[in-house]
């Protein structure tokens, strides 16, 4: 086989060059795309319409998507129950202590604004010990409503889903019998094992109340200062009128439970004063009862002077050790309720220490007002030496020294004053019980000491007159114990009336009422969600098929692709409607169906929109080169079953109807078909005449003329063992210069020239070559070295004809639209 250097004729002194490569094509790599072809040379480049034709292509798909998830989501959105939202208002005003309902020693009512006491709040609100109350004391357990939630709740299709993949634990199992020997071995010493077990038979319950909780403080948009004390209790649930009830619940609850945390140090108070009053009149009446034994047993006796003053001397420290004694009972009981009273504890240090911090703010307040005054002076100052001193000078220097020196001090007292009241309050508890033990051990050193005084003074005075200093020690003792009596019932009247009058600082400010209209499900704005989501999900699906697609469907891809012309589109046969297609010779005949093969379509429907595609390829081919038409052309495509043979058929036919002396060769000595298409023999043909010496009249004898498309036929003949060579032999030269001496025009339908050389040889011989694409079934890829390898060897390429396009494809629209323009305008020329 020669090569195709071997077709050109080249002189010995010529010079060899590069081969020069006009419409080479720069392809963005790793893309394949047409987007990227676009950018580089279309010369508008990429716009949104590219992306729309790329939805609408896939139109279906993404109306389909759409309406599926749109409609499963309708359906869900439906069989939803309506849920209701409840709500009611806690007002939490500032904590107000009075401490004296114990110590007694002083009278001060504490008003400070923590921030941490509301939103301690906020968490008891939240709190299990406050809901397992409130579903203890409203019966919320045996409420059939709210069973009925609790029921759904842990049946639901979610729940038992998360519960097969590990994430949701299964509550059922925490059972009150499986836990309460555990919970009774660790926690004997808290809480007592029924607690315990009505704690865990609560837990469902109070776990359900929390998922539809909503605990948050309410805000003030209109205003400055944006907090309030108001906290928004609300609930969620299917039944409004329960929904009501449980919020309505948890504030009076909460309500209650905050008056008898106050109430609570009273009411111990109480029964503290109540003890020592019944200790007291005991202790009188039994003093009483001896006082006149004692009388009687001894009469009444005198005493003199030296008498007198013993008794009197240990009167007084009966009377003083009485107090004593009294004394040291009272801190010790103090002492001991405190120690063995954590809560009680933690209470007093509570108020300790908004006592302490209020102080501390006080005094931080005053030295922070003093330093920013300084602070303002010397920014005056430095304006007013401003106006006659730059920056840098001296006394600006010094001034702005002292200014953050200030700042500095300042923020060290801020910092040292937060660090204080922190560590104040992490150890007031432990502070308040030494001062309480340091006061009950000094009560009792003092009681000791005064006993010992007590003691020395009755042995002297009892070795003087016995019976006297035990009348004159009952007296003293009666009237020192009456007082103390009464000064107890007095404070245990201001006890009661300080109880039964203090102030509880947490309210319910609104009530919760069934509410009417349901929150959720939000119906239609969830569809419409469901709506929008599904369409970019399927135009994304859409736009992604696009990408993954690699066939060119668009002559707009074609020309930018391969930077070629698109010569025409020929439509598919099935997007032309059949009473348009089977018109032969302007009457209203159908046309036999063995007459409608595709490679004749254009004889058997002259009227049809394939027709006037091909007429279209004629004129594009007549006006392809200057001077004159192109006397030889080649068509071929990439791979097989492009349309290549159909094309060169039609096309060779339309050529023929100008006049023109026409000859079609079939050149594809692999897979030949013309014999067929044509229905003549194949016994001779260009393998014939390429193996052969023959002369010119016997060239032209192996030509085949058909008389309905006026066109002459030489088929391939008998398939020879090596068309390559035949092809590139001199003898084909040869062949196609005498075929042009005798037609006006040669069209040869050659083999794929990816596929096979003969093609590539062919196309270096020829006047033109014209590549057809078929249309969504050629790649990019392969349609590309289609074209390069016409390019190396210098073939004249015309031109592409995208072939088979669908007129009903969203991408060819516009050749739809033109095929009934086209199609109206003849029936309107035919009407008038």
């Amino acid at each position: 086989m020669k090569e195709i250097r071997e077709l050109v004729p080249t002189k010995p002194n010529d010079t060899v060059v590069e081969l020069e490569r006009p419409f080479e094509t720069h392809v963005i790599p790793g893309t394949g795309r047409y987007p990227a072809y676009r950018d580089v040379y279309g010369p508008e480049g990429f716009q949104i319409v590219d992306y729309w034709r790329a939805i609408r292509k896939r139109l279906w798909l993404v109306v389909g998507i759409a309406v599926l998830i749109t409609t499963l989501a309708a359906i869900y959105m439906a069989r939803k129950p309506n849920i209701y939202l409840a709500s009611s208002v806690v007002q939490v005003d500032l904590e107000q202590t009075n401490p004296d309902l114990i110590t007694n020693d002083r009278q001060r009512v504490l008003s400070n604004p923590d921030p941490s006491y509301f939103n301690t709040q906020l968490q008891l609100l939240n709190s299990d010990t406050l809901l397992r109350r409130v579903v203890k004391e409203h019966n919320l357990d045996a409420n059939k409503d709210f069973q009925a939630a609790k029921n759904a709740h842990g049946t639901s299709a979610w729940r038992s889903m998360m519960k097969a993949v590990g994430l949701a634990s299964d509550k059922s199992s925490n059972s009150p019998d499986a836990n309460t020997q555990k919970s009774e071995e660790t926690n004997s010493s808290l809480v007592s094992a029924d607690e315990i077990a009505e704690a865990l038979r609560l837990s469902p319950y109070v776990d359900l109340i929390k998922e539809d909780l909503i605990v948050e403080p309410v805000r003030e948009s209109r205003a400055t200062v944006k907090d309030t004390r108001l906290i928004e209790i609300s609930y969620r649930n299917t039944n409004p009128e329960l929904a009501a009830f449980v919020v309505n619940a948890i504030g009076e609850t909460f309500v209650n439970a905050n008056q008898e945390k106050r109430s609570g140090t009273s009411r111990k108070t109480s029964d503290f004063l109540q003890k020592r009053i019944n200790d007291l009149q005991t202790d009188i009446r039994g003093d009483e009862i001896k006082l006149v034994e004692l009388k009687q047993s001894e009469g009444i006796l005198k005493t003199d002077g030296d008498q007198t003053i013993v008794i009197d001397r240990l009167s007084g420290l009966n009377k003083q050790l009485l107090e004593a004694e009294n004394a040291r009972k009272l801190a010790e009981a103090k002492y001991f309720a405190i120690k063995d009273s954590p809560e009680s504890l933690n209470a007093l240090a509570e108020q300790d220490s908004q006592r302490y911090i209020t102080e501390r703010e006080n005094s931080v307040l005053q030295l922070r007002t003093d330093v920013r005054k300084k602070i303002n002076d010397l920014n005056a100052e430095k304006a007013r030496k401003l106006e006659d001193y730059k920056e840098t000078a001296p006394e600006i220097i010094e001034i702005d020294k002292q200014i953050a020196s200030l700042e500095d001090s300042l923020e060290k007292l801020l910092e040292k004053n937060n660090k204080d009241i922190q560590a104040y309050k992490e150890r007031s508890a432990t502070i308040l019980l030494e001062n309480y033990k340091t006061q009950y051990q000094q009560a009792k050193d003092q009681e000791t000491k005064i006993r010992s005084a007590y003691d020395v003074q009755y042995n002297e005075a009892q070795g003087q007159n016995s019976g006297a200093v035990m009348i004159k020690l009952l007296e003293q003792t009666i009237e020192t114990n009456r007082g103390f009596l009464d000064n107890l019932r007095k404070q245990q009247s201001g006890n009661d009336v300080a109880s039964q009058g203090s102030d509880n600082n947490i309210s319910v400010a609104s009530f919760g009422i069934p509410p009417e209209a349901p929150v959720a499900p939000r119906r239609l704005m969830t569809v419409v969600a469901a709506l929008l989501l599904s369409s970019l999900f399927g135009m994304g699906l859409a736009l992604f098929l696009e990408y993954l697609d690699d066939t060119i469907n668009t002559t707009e891809e074609v020309e930018n692709l391969l930077q070629l012309p698109a010569l025409t589109a020929i439509p598919t046969i099935d997007s032309i409607p059949k009473r348009k297609l089977l018109l032969v010779g302007g009457k209203g005949e159908e046309v036999e169906e063995d007459r409608l093969n595709s490679e004749l379509l254009i004889f058997a429907d002259p009227r049809s929109s394939l027709s006037e595609s091909y007429r279209q390829l004629r004129t594009s081919i007549l006006l392809s080169t200057a001077g004159h038409a192109p006397k030889s052309l080649l068509i071929t495509s990439s791979l097989p079953s492009e349309g290549k043979t159909t094309t060169a058929t039609n096309t060779a036919i339309s050529l023929g109807q100008t006049g023109a002396k026409v000859l079609i060769i079939d050149a594809d000595m692999r897979r030949p078909r013309l014999h067929s298409v044509f229905n003549v023999s194949n016994n001779q043909g260009i393998s014939t005449v390429l193996s052969s010496e023959l002369s010119t009249k016997e060239i032209l004898d192996v030509i085949n003329y058909d008389e309905r498309t006026k066109v002459s036929v030489m088929t391939s003949g008998p398939i020879p063992p090596n068309p390559a060579e035949l092809i590139g032999s001199e003898q084909m030269v040869g062949l196609l210069k005498t075929l042009q001496s005798e037609f006006t025009h040669v069209v040869i339908d050659s083999p794929p020239i990816t596929s096979f050389t003969d093609g590539v040889l062919l196309a270096s011989l020829v006047d033109g070559v014209i590549l057809v694409v078929h249309s969504g079934k050629s790649s990019r890829q392969v349609v590309r070295r289609a074209r390069q390898l016409l390019i190396d060897v210098r073939a004249k390429v015309l031109g592409v004809v995208l072939n088979n396009v669908n007129l009903n494809s969203q991408d060819n629209y516009y050749y739809y639209q033109s095929y009934y323009y086209r199609n109206n305008y003849r029936h309107t020329d035919e009407g008038e």
